[in-house]
């Protein structure tokens, strides 16, 4: 299954033009009435009547019912139809994945987080295990798959989503990732960097009330930066734009895993906060992850260190406001930079709101320039781990509307 008028589109047919034109303001605005969608395509009524009534047909559009009016007849308002179409969305974490279907107006219809898989096998079965899963997902869900238009998956690192590549997973192969995992899936596949995903994630159904001009902060394992301008995700030239963690900051000798030495991320991250933990417990410092920290470190996940700051554990905390501090003075640098509305932190550390947030505003009111920072709140995200299905799931529906 496929939008009815892309093969309109592909023969440059104006009246296809329109009604992606439609589809896109009913994505921003939800619902309005015939002479409010005439205004805003500069449509004669008629015109935008027979092109409303071709789309219900089609069944993209839906009627809502009337409103009430201070006189004459009551308007009709229309939306897009929930079920015209479904959008996958999958998140590629370190040892599992998270996946979410949503419908044709966004909403997450069907989830699964945390599936596991097996992260020491070679890239190639990696890959392939995790297209199985997907498509046990996919097939354990009420939708027909046909009816599933387009996917996007969200992989860290550098991400070329204009050519399918990921240069920091999955480049075993000359055939581009998202060629291999459309094959695998029998879907067409998109890919993007997740924390542009997260970040468009929580500019469509986060804390953003309309700002335009924001910074997202991904504090997981490692350090990424999404860059909205003008209400436009920023990708720069290759979608390598935001490798916030790969500014070269200290003078250290710890190694990051990029290969170089003195990354941001190198002791602002998630590895750097479970190095230094690990460090501390093993100099006999205490902790209610000691025990595990002592036997099994690998198993320690950044959850678990969340989880016992919000315990008041008080090395996590002190570990995790060192982190802050250092964070702070960065993000100081980008308000003196882009000077945004918002700057919004997520990620797995994100969890600990305030033991995070506190020291972060420390560093922005010492390090960046009063006037510049007045402008700008900084918060934590209001939609946690799912940002990233729920923006490559949206991310999904808007290539799909783009691809022609």
């Amino acid at each position: 299954m496929t939008l009815p008028f892309i093969s309109e589109l592909e023969k440059g047919s104006k009246n296809a033009l329109v009604k992606k034109a439609i589809i896109k303001y009913y994505i921003n605005n939800v619902t309005s009435t015939i002479p409010e969608l005439s205004k805003e395509m500069n449509l004669s009524i008629p015109t935008v009547t027979r092109i409303i009534n071709e789309m219900c047909e089609e069944g993209f559009i839906t009627y809502h019912g009337k409103i009430d009016s201070k006189g004459g007849r009551r308007p009709s308002v229309y939306g897009l139809a929930p079920a015209s179409g479904y959008f996958l969305g999958v998140e590629i974490k370190r040892q599992h994945i998270n996946i979410g279907l949503a419908n044709f107006i966004g909403e997450i219809i069907a989830r699964e987080f945390h599936i596991p898989y097996d992260s020491t096998k070679e890239p190639q079965h990696i890959l392939d295990e995790i297209c199985e899963q997907i498509n046990e997902f996919v097939d354990g869900c009420e939708i027909p798959r046909h009816n599933v238009l387009n996917a996007c998956v969200a992989i860290s690192g550098r991400v070329n989503p204009a050519s399918g590549y990921s240069f920091s997973s999955f480049n075993f192969s000359e055939t581009p990732v998202s060629e291999m995992m459309s094959e695998r899936i029998g879907i067409p596949v998109g890919i993007d960097n997740d924390t542009r995903a997260m970040t468009y994630g929580e500019q469509m159904r986060g804390c953003i009330n309309g700002e335009k001009d924001f910074l997202y902060i991904n504090l997981s394992w490692g350090l990424g930066l999404g860059i909205v301008i003008n209400g436009s995700v920023y990708g720069g030239k290759s979608g390598f734009a935001g490798e916030l963690g790969h500014v070269n900051t200290f003078d250290n000798e710890e190694m990051c895993h990029c290969g170089k030495k003195g990354c941001l991320e190198t002791e602002v991250s998630g590895m750097a906060l479970h190095r230094e933990l690990l460090r501390e417990v093993r100099a006999g410092k205490s902790s209610i992850l000691s025990a595990r920290m002592a036997d099994e470190p690998e198993n320690v996940s950044l959850s678990d260190i969340v989880d016992a700051v919000n315990s008041d554990d008080s090395l996590c905390i002190e570990l995790v406001e060192e982190i802050g501090h250092k964070l702070g003075k960065q993000v100081a640098a980008l308000i003196n930079l882009f000077n945004p509305e918002l700057v919004v932190i997520g990620g797995i550390i994100a969890g600990v709101q305030e033991y995070l947030l506190q020291p972060v505003r420390q560093g922005v009111r010492k390090y960046s320039l009063s006037l510049v920072n007045r402008d700008s709140r900084i918060v934590c995200s209001r939609l946690g781990e799912k940002s990233a299905v729920i923006g490559a799931c949206l991310l999904a529906r808007n290539k799909l509307l783009e691809q022609v």
